[in-house]
């Protein structure tokens, strides 16, 4: 049975049981705790936590999941996967063991042709936990399991919470016997590669205190509501089901394993080392794809270094197997393939998806080709120096540099018997970070412990949001926050976290910036200088007190500068007309993946290999603003994300979703998107889009910046006033500007060529003529000389004259440099000298006192005063004596 058929049934069986099938949430989430979706419960989390209420009394999903804790392990077990779905059933608060049970064994063991998986029922292992009576009971009762089948487990194995205190409850597994070919008899507790787990259902009925592990806390209690959460590994089921030993062998894996396998001349299990490999092939091409899908893109921190990895892992392990050339462009259609049965929308995207991950495989390859060699020599040199372990500094060097992530330099260096320093790495990049985030971590308003913003949410419920609707609010202060903990209230000066009851503050998120204002009460005035959301339903404001205290009680006016708010819904509707122009220009492939947008300046990230020329930059921006003249109408519709993408709109990459979304349309099919922002009523409002910068922001991305509004006609009138000045200069019509530049610049390049004719004759004469000087020190010849120049000018000149001395004598030459205040001193040795022994490397650092380095051909130097140039090259003979 197909993978894409395994997940059907299983929806269409819980629907048919009264469960809403809920669509599988983004791989990347908003839970602050996480970079991924990891379990099938991730999406669900807020209703079994009771911090919300569950729309539904009853629920299914297949939830696509990405873990890389293990990602040393991937390939080298055959029970680790980057990528996987989870099928699930939930109820919140609706049934509960009993039904749960009947649930998974009806389904599990069924017959095929009536909906059901077919699993031989005398195969059927199950766990329980030890103290859970009652659900060894149901499973005898309704399974007719034998009690030798019904195995018990502490804690450790059969007992869940989230880790921290909520809800929890004992869990029950599902086993299934593979045969005795695949290990010991027994059961679970013997052997779980013969008996794999492919269900776990956990009844949430208790509430946990704090404590570390996954015991040891106490239970304080029953919940009001008891909740079922199930997960079905769907890999796991299909590869049960289809009779294959392990998840890289199902039918959503192996096409590309054995890909890989073609394009390298492996043969997938004739050797450990490279089947490890192909698996790592499969699993990783087919984690990038589904990453990419959902709007992650390759970067150096967070979840894009996370993609980046993988997608660099799966391209190294190809090349290890002796594929030199491109492999992603041979791969990752296969996975497409694969996946598209479950997940149309790869083959509607692929376009997009397929330029992100052909662009970072090009960098990498220009990566390993500068970055291997530098390995290579820091690892040679290391053993050369008798140390088994690369410094710390080596490898920053190789991440700051290069570009090699710190896991690839730890593989490649095990890989030839050598160790790295994480720790001295690991203090580089905290340095670096920490500088980098020093200026954000002071203005964002997320100095306050979350903790004790969790405390103000639960006490006060969430903050009664009222951005789309006015400017200003009368508020209640709630609570006052600084990184030490809650204060009773704030002086003129003090810069602190607030949180009030209602706000009209647009809160930074969908890449606008967060509005401006103040808040005013009877004796205080605060700055806002900060509006966030840190945890959701929860708005909070950093604020600058400006005058007298403002207090936990208060009653303030909450007040958006109005100006300020006007130049944002300028620039975040330019940015919804930018995208929808870059769309209408390049294609649908050009899908915003990032975005940013203050009063006045916008920025807009998009997947493009190239740049874009000058011609195509302006018929983008020709394309926006018919949008603007035209006055497209901008409205606002609120409706299902079914309803929304039928329609058309836009989901954006990296957000999160409700029931309900909200579409902003432009032009109505012009432009749809989902999106959370405050914009103009009118497209003509925004005024004017002048793109100011199109660069490239990482491999097959690219970033076009413009600006609107008020700032956009300035830049406008800026451009136009210097090329008035340009005109007036060159007297040349305006029109006529282009030419003339061009006909200067061929004649400057002329000037150019001429002057290096000259300088070249000139340092040949000058070269014969310091040749023709050199003295006779104990039987070496001596040239020395100086230049106006830089250091490059003095290479060329101790080069030139050391091959006009004869070969046959040894012969030394020292020249000096000195231009714009700024030194250079070069030695060059001959073949006769190095011979008797004498190193341009020894002699510049005895000219400059330990200063210097190259090798025994030629060696530079430098740092030393103008005036001292001379004396100190007068010092070359008594280094020759010694």
């Amino acid at each position: 049975m197909r993978t894409a058929e395994i997940r059907r049934r299983f929806l269409d069986y819980f629907a048919e049981r009264g469960h809403t099938v809920v669509p599988s949430a983004p791989l990347p989430t908003p839970d602050p705790t996480l970079l991924f979706v990891n379990a099938g419960m991730v999406p669900f989390k807020p209703y079994l936590a009771g911090e919300d209420v569950a729309p539904w009394p009853r629920a299914a999903s297949v939830q696509k999941c990405v873990r890389t804790l293990d990602i040393e392990e991937v390939g080298r077990t055959t029970r680790h996967g980057s990528f996987f779905q989870m099928n699930g059933n939930f109820s919140f608060g609706d049934y509960f063991k009993e039904e749960a049970i009947a649930y998974a064994w009806e389904l599990s063991t069924a017959p095929v042709d009536a909906g059901g998986y077919g699993l031989d029922p005398e195969r059927i292992w199950v766990t329980v936990h030890h103290s859970d009576d009652e659900s060894a009971d149901i499973w005898r009762r309704v399974a007719d399991l034998p009690s030798e089948r019904i195995v018990t487990r502490g804690d450790e194995d059969n007992f869940w919470s989230m880790g921290v205190p909520g809800p929890c409850g004992p869990c029950s597994e599902l086993y299934y016997d593979r045969g005795p070919a695949l290990g010991r008899a027994g059961g679970p507790e013997v052997d779980e590669d013969r008996y794999m787990e492919f269900w776990n259902l956990v009844f949430m009925q208790y509430e946990r205190g704090p404590g570390p592990g996954k015991s040891g806390y106490p239970i304080l209690g029953e919940l009001p509501r008891r909740n079922i959460d199930t997960g079905m590994g769907l890999e796991r089921m299909a590869t049960l089901l289809q009779g294959v030993d392990n998840l890289y062998e199902i039918d959503e894996t192996r096409p590309i394993l054995d890909r890989a396998a073609e394009l390298t001349g492996v043969r997938y299990g004739a050797e450990h080392d490279s089947d490890v490999r192909l698996r790592v092939i499969a699993d990783h091409v087919r984690t990038g794809l589904m990453m990419l899908a959902d709007g992650t893109s390759p970067g150096n921190e967070g979840r894009g270094y996370v993609l980046r990895r993988i997608l660099r892992r799966a391209v190294r392990a190809v090349r290890l197997l002796g594929h030199q050339d491109p492999a992603l462009p041979e791969l990752l259609p296969v996975a497409r393939d694969c996946m598209a049965p479950s997940y149309p929308e790869l083959t509607a995207d692929f376009d997009r998806i397929a330029q992100q991950a052909y662009g970072e495989e090009d960098a990498f390859r220009k990566t390993l080709r500068q970055g291997t060699t530098v390995l290579d020599t820091a690892v040679a040199k290391a053993r050369d120096e008798g140390r088994h372990t690369l410094p710390g500094a080596q490898a920053f060097l190789l991440h700051d540099t290069y570009g090699f992530p710190i896991d690839l330099t730890l593989e490649m260096a095990a890989e030839q018997g050598v160790d790295v320093d994480r720790e001295g790495f690991t203090a580089l990049m905290n340095e670096q970070r920490e500088r980098a985030r020093a200026d954000a971590r002071s203005r964002k308003a997320g100095a306050a412990d979350t903790a004790a913003l969790r405390s103000v949410l639960d006490a006060n419920g969430p903050t009664d949001w009222q951005a789309w609707e006015r400017l200003e609010t009368e508020s209640v202060v709630l609570a006052i926050l600084a990184p030490a903990g809650q204060l009773p209230a704030a002086s003129t000066g003090e810069i602190v976290t607030v949180v009030l009851d209602r706000t009209p503050f647009y809160a930074e998120s969908g890449g606008q910036d967060s509005d401006a204002g103040v808040l005013t009460g009877t004796a205080s005035e605060a700055e806002v200088l900060d509006v966030q959301r840190p945890l959701p339903g929860l708005v909070v404001h950093q604020v600058r007190v400006t005058a007298g205290e403002l207090a936990v009680g208060d009653t303030v006016r909450a007040a958006v500068d109005p100006e300020w708010r006007l130049g944002a819904r300028q620039a975040h509707s330019g940015t919804h007309v930018l995208h929808a122009a870059l769309r209408q220009i390049l294609g649908p492939t050009a899908l915003q993946a990032g975005s940013y947008n203050r009063p006045g300046y916008l920025r807009l990230d998009f997947p493009w290999r190239g740049a874009l020329g000058p011609t195509t930059r302006s018929e983008v921006e020709e394309a926006a603003n018919r949008a603007l003249r035209a006055d497209l109408p901008v409205g606002v519709r609120w409706m299902t994300l079914p309803e929304a993408k039928e329609i058309g709109a836009l989901a954006l990459f990296g957000e999160t979703y409700g029931e309900k979304v909200r579409v902003v349309e432009i032009g109505g099919p012009w432009s749809r998107e989902l999106c959370g922002g405050t914009h103009v009523e009118h497209a003509s409002q925004v005024g004017v889009v002048a793109v100011t910068g199109e660069s490239s922001v990482g491999a097959g991305m690219r970033r076009v910046e413009a600006a609107v509004g008020v700032e956009g006609f300035g830049y406008l009138a800026r451009e136009r006033d210097l090329v008035a000045r340009i005109a007036e200069q060159l007297q040349a019509p305006k029109d006529q500007l282009p030419e003339r530049i061009a006909t200067l610049l061929d004649r400057l390049k002329a000037a150019d060529r001429q002057s290096a004719e000259l300088r070249r004759k000139e340092a040949a004469g000058r070269a014969a003529e310091l040749a023709a000087a050199a003295v006779d020190v104990d039987g070496t010849l001596a040239a020395t000389g100086t230049l106006s120049g830089d250091g490059g000018t003095a290479r060329e000149l101790a080069l030139a004259v050391r091959d006009r001395l004869d070969a046959r004598t040894p012969g030394v030459v020292a020249i000096g440099a000195e231009a714009d205040g700024k030194t250079a001193l070069v030695v060059a040795v001959n073949r006769a000298a190095k011979d008797a022994g004498l190193s341009a490397a020894t002699l510049v650092k005895g000219l400059l006192s330990g200063r210097g380095g190259g090798n025994a051909d030629i060696a530079q130097g430098g740092g030393i005063p103008a005036a001292d140039l001379s004396p100190t090259l007068a010092g070359l003979p008594a280094l020759l004596r010694k």
